[in-house]
């Protein structure tokens, strides 16, 4: 018999039992489209964080207090008071960090604040006046921090887009008070809403770090301090440098005992990328229980298929059918059924996965990339076929091995 003729009678076995080849398929579109949906979503995420993280530059270098943590419980090493001044005026030597363009220390803490009878808590952000380049800020309303005003510790403050609605609604902010901790801080501009982002302001309010120190926070060390590096000179050259002046300023001989951990944009890329890949790969292989229950679906109806189809069998085998051409037929019919489930599969998932990004964007200010799983889709169909391989073997082997006579006697 023709395999072309074996894919023409399997076809038609699934065509005339259609209730019993749909039930069939719905356990293995169910599995590929959780999985598809679940890719998709994750390239998604993984696509906003890397849009966020890009859009700080490719020559930003982050330096943070404690060594760089390797597990949970290495996290509370980032409240460390490590990185002071000194370390500022360290780093700003030419000699010691030819790579360093500009620096900008970074302070921050959660704080409430006031005007008039309306209060809101937010986090103040103490930065400089290189804060709107580096996060490429543009402003709404007024103008951001100027260097005098670093050096001058002044009272001034620019609101995030949230902060400002919470505590003064539609009125202008410009030139008016808040009161942080028996501080007033004049408003000297607004931020545009950015959303619910990585990098979103909306809910802080940037000062002067100076007075954040001095007045606000009471703090000598700094949260975190930014580089920015020279393009002509190497990134990693620069790092090497930075951790050289940094060892040396806190009387660090071994490098494993670092008090400070250095970042770049490319770092925090490939952590992120490794962490949702595996995120990802762990809810697939959740979603992939599904697939093997499906698939024992497939042979318990298979082999409903051979009970019933017994006399057929018997009669296939009584004209000349050989146990291969029996064996072929009952395997395409289960590889059929389990490839229509994964093209199915593989459309349903796209739709749900593009629905929920088109959820994301209606609902949200989250800026949603929708991305079709190509290779989820390659690896869903391939999966699914083989699967109807494997647990289609065995009832495909039963009707194959069927004696024709008794076959034809069965009732």
């Amino acid at each position: 018999m023709r395999f072309k003729h074996i894919i023409k009678i399997s076809w038609k076995s699934v065509i005339i039992n259609k209730s019993r080849s749909a039930l069939t398929i719905l356990g293995i579109v169910i599995g590929i489209a959780s999985i598809i949906a679940i890719m998709s979503l994750g390239d998604g995420a993984s696509a906003l964080i890397r849009s966020q993280i890009e859009g700080i530059g490719s020559q930003t270098i982050a330096i943070e207090p404690g060594g760089e943590p390797t597990s949970a419980t290495d996290m509370a090493q980032l409240f460390s008071t490590s990185l002071k001044q000194k370390d500022i005026d360290a780093l700003k030597i030419k000699e010691n960090v030819p790579g360093l363009k500009s620096i900008m220390p970074e302070v921050y803490g959660g704080v409430t604040g006031s005007y008039e009878n309306e209060t809101y808590r937010f986090t103040v952000v103490g930065v400089s006046e290189l804060m709107q380049s580096i996060m490429n800020l543009n402003i709404e309303n007024g103008v951001f921090i100027s260097e005098d005003d670093v050096k001058q510790s002044a009272s001034v403050a620019v609101l995030g887009s949230k902060v400002k609605d919470k505590l003064f609604g539609a009125n202008d902010a410009i030139g008016k008070k808040i009161k942080i901790k028996g501080v007033n801080l004049r408003i000297i501009g607004v931020l545009p809403s950015k959303g619910s982002s990585l990098m979103s302001m909306d809910d802080m309010v940037a000062v002067p770090y100076t007075t954040a120190q001095k007045y606000i926070l009471g703090t000598k060390h700094f949260n975190e301090i930014i580089v920015l590096g020279d393009p002509s000179i190497p990134l990693s050259q620069t790092v090497s440098d930075i951790k050289t002046t940094l060892r040396i300023s806190h009387d660090i001989t071994d490098p494993t005992k670092d008090d400070f951990h250095v970042s770049t944009a490319a770092d925090i890329l490939e952590r992120i990328g490794v962490v949702m890949t595996a995120l990802t790969i762990l809810l697939a292989c959740v979603a992939a229980i599904s697939l093997v229950v499906g698939g024992i679906g497939i042979m318990n109806i298979m082999l409903v298929s051979v009970t019933e189809r017994t006399r057929e069998i018997g009669l296939r085998k009584a004209i000349g059918a050989t146990e291969g051409e029996i064996l072929s037929q009952f395997l395409v019919e289960a590889v059929i059924l389990t490839a229509i489930g994964g093209a199915i599969g593989v459309l349903f998932g796209a739709f749900v996965s593009f629905c929920f990004a088109l959820a994301i964007n209606t609902f949200s200010t989250i800026d949603w990339t929708y991305i079709f799983p190509i290779r989820g889709a390659v690896i869903g169909i391939a999966v699914s076929s083989t699967i109807g391989l494997v647990f289609g073997y065995f009832p495909a082997r039963r009707a194959a091995k069927k004696e024709p006579i008794e076959a034809l006697r069965y009732e």
